[in-house]
């Protein structure tokens, strides 16, 4: 039995993907979803999908190429696995891989589908390298206009100040000054680097 999976990204909404694969005729309760970058191949749903579902003889259908990876080499290495394996892999928006061709030509998909995927890869891998440009670029522009990033810091405990001292004094533990300030450890030793 064929299985057929999607790994879309977490700032994508999936439903195109499952819409276009379910017109492709993939079963709802085959597509696995991960919520995760495609910049790597580490996500949970599709390790589990190659190491506990995929089996020789299987199909694998994604909706794009770079819902393997947006690297070259890991979309690379990733296809070349999946044929040692014995799986096929059907790719929506590359019609030549969708195409069953006589066991005599198959060389010729080889080839074709070769040629595209380097193309494609390189576009997925440059459209990566401009995300990452462009996150950069905005963090240096919000960091001018002195924008904060993380958590918004917490107010000091009003009664710091006083047994800050005693602990700094000796007359009490670190123990003992978080439990009465009523603090985790975590955030007594962040304030106590800052004051």
């Amino acid at each position: 039995m064929a299985r057929y999976r999607l790994v879309p990204t977490r700032e994508q909404n999936e439903d195109r993907q499952i819409e276009a694969l379910t017109k492709f005729g993939v079963p709802v309760q085959n597509i696995i979803i991960d919520k995760a970058s495609g910049k790597d191949t580490e996500r949970e749903g599709y390790q589990y999908l190659k190491r506990q579902i995929l089996r020789k003889g299987d199909t694998l259908v994604i909706k794009e190429l770079d819902r393997l990876s947006r690297n070259k080499t890991d979309i690379k290495r990733e296809l070349e696995q999946f044929k040692d394996m014995g799986i096929r892999v059907k790719i929506l928006d590359i019609p030549t891989t969708l195409t069953d061709f006589p066991p005599e030509q198959a060389w010729v998909l080889d080839m074709i589908n070769a040629i595209l995927i380097e193309v494609l890869g390189s576009i997925a891998e440059n459209e990566r390298n401009k995300i990452r440009a462009r996150q950069r670029e905005g963090i240096v522009a919000a960091k001018r206009k002195n924008i904060k990033f993380g958590r918004p810091s917490k107010p000091l405990p009003d009664n710091w100040e006083q047994v800050l001292a005693e602990v700094r004094c000796g007359n009490k533990k670190p123990v003992e000054a978080m439990r009465e300030l009523g603090i985790s450890r975590s955030h007594y030793y962040r304030l106590y680097k800052i004051t």
